[in-house]
């Protein structure tokens, strides 16, 4: 019979190793998102994603983002994708995908107030 001990030693194991499984998954996809990045076009919330910025901001960033890149004339390539809003039918949407340069060309004229979106806008332009 297992002793309290050796069972509270197992589940703080257990514990460890299912934080640490966690830790690496959050890593790994922050590095794929980073890498495809690189390598073609995404989202403008994607690269931001790829910076590490807090999730709760992308959104209002990307918003900022895409209102540079309309007044530069600055257009991604389109896409045709199929999204279920609220539950509903499948709707077909555009999105645009944008390179790295097309973001360097939208961050030189994007001059933010927030702190958070500074740092975003650092870390896009490097």
């Amino acid at each position: 019979m297992a002793s309290a001990n050796s069972r509270r030693a197992a589940a703080l194991i257990r514990n460890r190793a299912r934080a640490n499984r966690a830790e690496a998954r959050a890593r790994r996809a922050a590095a794929t998102a980073a890498r495809r990045v690189r390598t073609g076009p995404r989202s403008l919330a994607t690269h931001i994603i790829a910076t590490g910025a807090p999730l709760d901001i992308v959104a209002g960033a990307a918003d900022a983002l895409r209102t540079q890149a309309r007044k530069a004339g600055i257009r991604g390539r389109a896409a045709r994708i199929r999204r279920t809003l609220n539950g509903r039918a499948r709707r077909v949407v555009t999105i645009y995908r944008y390179t790295a340069e097309q973001v360097a060309q939208i961050v030189a004229n994007y001059k933010p107030r927030k702190a958070e979106y500074k740092a975003i806008r650092a870390a896009l332009a490097a």
